[in-house]
């Protein structure tokens, strides 16, 4: 797993940019899409993916460690969509 300085010295020398550049173009893009997921919208990245939102509903739960039943809240969750070049280019072309 990249961490998070490891992900910007990759872009910053990838995209010929300071270090500081690509943090804050990246630090932008994340701000992004939280904002636009926030308001209930989607952002596609043509040949990456698809970020939008889900929401989960109430539900009962268990305590791992007594089994005693708990609620959950229902709350809105993060969802990515990998686009159809990205899993080409993961997993190769289907024949």
């Amino acid at each position: 797993m990249a961490t998070k300085a490891e992900m910007i010295d990759a872009v910053a020398d990838a995209a010929g940019v300071s270090k500081a550049d690509a943090e804050r173009t990246l630090g932008a893009f994340f701000d992004h899409v939280v904002a636009e997921t926030k308001k209930g919208e989607s952002i596609a990245w043509p040949g990456f993916g698809k970020f939008s939102t889900t929401e989960r509903s109430a539900r009962t739960g268990r305590n791992p460690q007594t089994g005693e039943p708990v609620q959950i809240k229902a709350s809105t969750a993060m969802k990515f969509s990998s686009s159809s070049a990205l899993k080409e280019a993961l997993n190769g072309k289907k024949k």
